[in-house]
């Protein structure tokens, strides 16, 4: 396993900031792309009227929010576990908390994830015990990371594209954060519901 301070998570692959297909599902996902689709059909009729993006008359679109503000927002905690932990204990502590997801850290380093989902894959539907099955064995060792400059849309395409519903934020090794598509949702939806009524106003101004 590699250290930390290489500036890397053990199992990384180079994140493909360009891969946008595949699906994360739920409704938060559709109400998403029904938005995105609602200001972009916006963006076409201010065009149509000479209102380009980034006209000097203030027709600008909000800005998508960085990790970092996502963080400043939700804070800084993770939640963690050890590897030698039982996948009862993981998914007993995931329901006491409310939480998805937790990062799976070994003599201060990180190895891995365990979520809910890994439990279902990786435990239950092959017939293992919860009580007896270590994290170690149900836990994704490949675990993907940004860093604080990243936007919300960056981590969307990420998550959209790996097919996964949490990433670490890490700078220089440290571990600084977590953010999971509800995060990412929640915050891309705000800002589209901003956007499209700056759109809407000049609109009906024109």
């Amino acid at each position: 396993m590699s250290d930390l301070g290489a500036g890397h998570v053990p199992g990384e692959k180079r994140n493909d900031y360009e891969a946008k297909c595949g699906s994360v599902g739920g409704d938060d996902d559709e109400r998403h792309q029904r938005t995105t689709t609602g200001i972009i059909f916006l963006q076409a009729r201010l065009r149509g009227r000479g209102l380009g993006r980034g006209a000097k008359n203030g027709t600008l679109l909000a800005q998508m929010a960085t990790v970092a503000q996502l963080l400043e927002q939700k804070g800084h905690n993770v939640e963690s576990i050890s590897p030698n932990a039982t996948v009862y204990d993981a998914i007993r502590r995931m329901a006491d908390l409310d939480i998805g997801a937790l990062v799976v850290i070994d003599g201060g380093k990180v190895v891995g994830l365990i979520s809910e989902r890994d439990y279902a894959r990786n435990v239950f539907l092959k017939g293992k015990a919860s009580p007896t099955t270590p994290v170690r064995d149900a836990m994704t060792d490949d675990v993907l990371f940004v860093g604080c400059g990243e936007t919300a849309r960056d981590c969307m395409a990420i998550m959209t594209g790996k097919r996964t519903r949490h990433l670490l934020v890490m700078e220089g090794g440290e571990l600084l954060g977590i953010v999971s598509i509800g995060d990412l949702v929640r915050s891309i939806v705000a800002e589209q519901d901003k956007a499209i009524e700056q759109l809407e106003q000049y609109i009906h101004r024109g």
